[in-house]
């Protein structure tokens, strides 16, 4: 998540301009255990997600997350970032 926020900050975006999530684990059981590491960094905000159950690119890798961000301040570019 640190990943994610750094390339919104960088994008000249911050995670509460999130609109949607992509979340991709190789066992979808783990997504709980996810849960309250994902509310902390979201906090009330509410992106349209989705979790998809595939193999990742390495063994020691357990969630891949994708977000797309749209700038406030009523600039319509959309950003994507993500982190493995």
């Amino acid at each position: 998540m640190r990943n994610i926020n750094d390339a919104l900050v960088e994008a000249g975006a911050k995670m509460e301009d999130t609109v949607r999530v992509r979340y991709i684990l190789p066992d979808r059981t783990d997504f709980q255990k996810t849960w309250p590491v994902l509310q902390r960094w979201l906090g009330d905000v509410r992106p349209a997600a989705i979790m998809m159950q595939a193999g990742l690119m390495e063994e020691v890798m357990k969630i891949e997350i994708e977000v797309t961000a749209r700038k406030s301040e009523g600039r319509v570019d959309d950003i994507n970032a993500s982190s493995g």
